[in-house]
């Protein structure tokens, strides 16, 4: 990778999608070896509206920290959905919750879905960590990062009683991906 790669997670305020971004970008710089660099919209979102974490990731230095073209795309609402997807390049990723987003915005980038929340309710055991779903899938779909320093990363973030619920949450998200990508 020798440029930046912008990558956008999206949905409703507390559905751990700041986290999700802030993980992202410590699997690429203190893991992987790279420059990252992670911003959120944080205000009356956090109530519940439309929120957004985005995260710059380059082999080199990074002068803007905002993302204007985005490569990858989260959408957990269809709200998200219908607000940011106009800033997804051509060729770019949307990974959508496919329970939660219905009307598939229309563009020349690949749709990958798969019922986001609904694994982590009931494949992984707690809706909670849906973001971490949510990262596996896109560390799985992008390749951004590695998906050992991602899983460190997270690991590091995570209270020790809650270890393997999140490694089974990242993992089952990057297999999704994986299947759904198919």
């Amino acid at each position: 990778m020798s440029q930046r790669y912008e990558i956008r997670f999206s949905g409703a305020g507390g559905q751990g999608l700041i986290l999700a971004g802030v993980i992202m970008a410590e699997a690429a710089s203190i893991y992987d070896g790279k420059q990252a660099v992670q911003s959120q919209s944080y205000g009356p979102e956090a109530r519940g509206g439309a929120s957004k974490s985005e995260v710059i990731i380059s082999d080199s230095a990074i002068d803007y920290p905002k993302a204007t073209v985005v490569d990858a795309l989260l959408a957990l609402t269809q709200e998200a959905a219908d607000k940011y997807s106009h800033d997804l390049k051509e060729g770019g990723v949307l990974l959508i919750d496919s329970d939660m987003v219905k009307n598939i915005p229309a563009g020349n980038f690949k749709t990958v879905a798969f019922p986001i929340i609904n694994t982590a309710k009931n494949d992984v055991g707690r809706e909670i960590v849906a973001n971490i779903v949510a990262l596996g899938a896109m560390v799985a779909l992008t390749e951004v990062v590695t998906k050992e320093g991602a899983e460190k990363a997270v690991l590091a973030r995570v209270p020790e009683a809650f270890v393997e619920l999140n490694k089974k949450a990242f993992q089952m998200g990057y297999e999704k991906a994986i299947a759904a990508r198919a």
